[in-house]
């Protein structure tokens, strides 16, 4: 959700700033724009409406020279798309410059204020109003630009991460985070900086990293040590502790695959083994997690979990209930990450309170672990990228290890979600001493197993491409599940409505028959998630009542099933495995059906509309 770049130093910078961004359209956005200084001191904004390559063209034939620019993404909220609306947005005087991730929520009494003071604004957006406020300090009070936007931002309530430059002083760089993802990557001799909402756009850089924490105000000039400040003292100097991050930059690419998500979802096996290695130790019928170790007597004396999470993390959470209450036989809540802070929760210091997230800066999620910390429970984080918000939040915790993820639509983070609190759940259990040593054994032996069983899902890929191009056509599906495969239905309808546009909507199977089996006819298609587990003979009695009502029924199996292929207009075979472990198969068919559909339509995969890879603001 937006994307910032930033950089200063001896370089050209406009190739900088738009690599840049390139690298951080996986995070959905809305229209883009740059702002550089050049040699001249003349201060240029281009901005446009819709996709970076419409950037590029437009500034191809203006000035784009300067050591020093800020760039952004973004993704709207205040104000429709537009080149007007679009980031960066200039101060009053045209002096400043400024590119913002966030909500400032009391813009409208600043806005009012400033009007009063002759500012006139040219945007219906949130950031203009800051950087005029900027403006209005630095000029009131006689301030320098670093010193201003602290003052500035004293005066502010929301969540932001802001880049700002003054053409007056282009030997410097101002930024500042609160509760919206912020780092800056310090090139060697601190010659040159380079700044951007997550690591990925600037690793090709450095890998040098320094992650700015909440209400702190960065100041950078060129040839200098990065000086930073806090909010609430700005005469104390923070340290800016630097951090080495390693990203192999072709994993970022899409590697002869037409699209990020069909390549994140054949990597899958790939990325179960890395998060698995060095945990999961079959030979020794072992799992070995540092969390519990660390950690073992607050999670042995748990009185309860409760699982914060949004989306396609709140779907593994779903599936982490059942796992850790089967295993462990703790009572587990997993609750809407947005919901959950606002509706005055019982947290106690016994609680364990889990945070799911891919991107380890969900607001929502990330807020609803700081009300669980501040309430005196155990933070535990489960994220995949390192050194995030979440990630640095947490008291402890697991990393998922699947590699940078692209694709909008999660994929390969779900599987290794699930895979981590299955290794999790698995481990606390015989730890605990409830979990019966052959049941846990048997389940290192299957998960050794699942990867190359995720193989033999992903060799159906041209059956599973044929069977979705019957979805094209359809206004709404509905998907079925039951035990550990209802998140899975879930989840499956989650993706096809992501990236297709269908309505589609996941219940468990049961729940039909209380008011969805009301829309079924010959026009609407079921999906089943039908394998040999949990109330198979269930799911059964469910299949017929959509048969009896002409319903299209597209069913996911366990390999070898007779009686619901009978029923089926197309099945999809899975491989055997145990109860505890279904879903990391029969999520992959589904995963593959929503890509094809949209694929078939003439979608955009990658980036569908009005989506967030990384959602950054309530």
């Amino acid at each position: 959700m937006c994307g910032i770049v930033g950089y200063i130093g001896n370089r050209d910078a406009y190739p900088i700033l738009i690599n840049g961004l390139k690298r951080l359209e996986y995070r959905g956005y809305d229209s883009a724009g740059v702002a550089l200084i050049n040699s001249a001191g003349q201060l240029n904004v281009y901005k446009e409406k819709g996709k970076v390559s419409n950037l590029e063209a437009y500034v191809s034939s203006h000035d784009t020279t300067g050591t020093i620019g800020i760039a952004h993404t973004r993704w709207a909220t205040h104000g429709e798309p537009s080149s007007t609306n679009a980031h960066p947005h200039l101060s009053e005087s045209g002096r400043l410059a400024l590119v913002h991730n966030g909500i400032i929520e009391n813009y409208a009494n600043i806005k009012e204020y400033l009007t009063g003071k002759g500012y006139h604004f040219k945007s219906s957006t949130d950031t203009e109003v800051l950087v005029q406020l900027i403006e209005f300090v630095q000029q009131r009070f006689h301030l320098d630009l670093g010193m201003a936007v602290l003052y500035a931002l004293r005066r502010v309530v929301g969540a932001y991460a802001i880049a700002v430059l003054d053409r007056e002083h282009p030997e410097e760089l101002i930024c500042a985070r609160k509760s919206s993802p912020l780092v800056v990557g310090v090139g060697e001799g601190h010659d040159e900086f380079f700044l951007a909402s997550d690591a990925l756009p600037i690793v090709g850089y450095t890998k040098h990293i320094v992650y700015l924490n909440d209400d702190e105000v960065a100041v950078i000039r060129r040839g200098e040590k990065m000086s930073v400040k806090n909010l609430s003292n700005s005469q104390v100097h923070v340290a800016a502790n630097v951090h080495d991050v390693d990203i192999d930059l072709d994993k970022l690419e899409k590697g002869g695959y037409p699209h990020y998500m069909l390549k994140e979802i054949f990597e899958q096996p790939r990325c179960i083994s890395d998060c698995m290695r060095g945990r999961l130790l079959p030979a020794e019928h072992r799992i070995v997690l540092s969390a519990i170790n660390l950690h073992k007597e607050r999670l042995l004396s748990a009185s309860r979990f409760i699982i914060v999470a949004c989306g396609t993390s709140w779907h593994a959470g779903l599936i982490g209930k059942q796992l850790i209450e089967q295993f462990c036989k703790i009572p587990v809540e997993v609750e809407y990450a947005s919901e959950f802070r606002y509706r005055d929760p019982v947290i106690l210091p016994t609680d364990i309170v889990i945070a799911i997230s891919q991107s380890g800066e969900t607001a929502d999620t990330l807020a609803a672990f700081n009300l669980a910390k501040e309430n005196g429970a155990l933070c535990f984080g489960i994220v995949n990228a390192v050194g995030s918000s979440i990630a640095r939040a947490s008291d402890t915790g697991i990393y998922i290890h699947v590699g940078p993820e692209i694709g909008v639509a999660s994929t390969k983070a779900f599987t290794g979600q699930v895979t981590v609190l299955t290794l999790f759940a698995l481990a606390l259990g015989y730890e605990k001493g409830v979990l019966p040593e052959e049941v846990y054994k048997e389940n290192i032996d299957e998960l050794a197993r699942i990867p190359g069983k995720i193989e033999q899902i992903l060799a159906q890929n041209d059956n599973i491409r044929d069977i979705a191009r019957t979805l094209t056509y359809a206004r709404n599906t509905l998907y079925m599940g039951r035990g550990m495969n209802y998140p899975v239905a879930l989840e499956g309808a989650l993706k096809l409505k992501e990236i297709s546009y269908i309505h589609a909507e996941g219940y468990p199977a049961a729940e039909m028959k209380h008011g969805p089996i009301a829309l079924i006819d010959e026009n609407m298609p079921v999906v089943f998630v039908a394998t040999h587990h949990q109330l198979y003979k269930k799911i059964i009695s469910n299949i017929q009542e959509v048969i009896a009502r002409n319903g299209r029924i597209i069913a996911v199996v366990t390999e070898g099933d007779q009686e619901v292929k009978e029923m089926a207009s197309f099945v999809i075979e899975i491989p055997e495995t145990i109860g505890t472990l279904a879903p990391l198969l029969s999520v992959i068919p589904l995963q593959l059906i929503a890509y094809h559909v949209a694929v078939v339509k003439g979608l955009n995969v990658d980036m569908p509309r009005n989506l967030a890879k990384s959602v950054t603001v309530e």
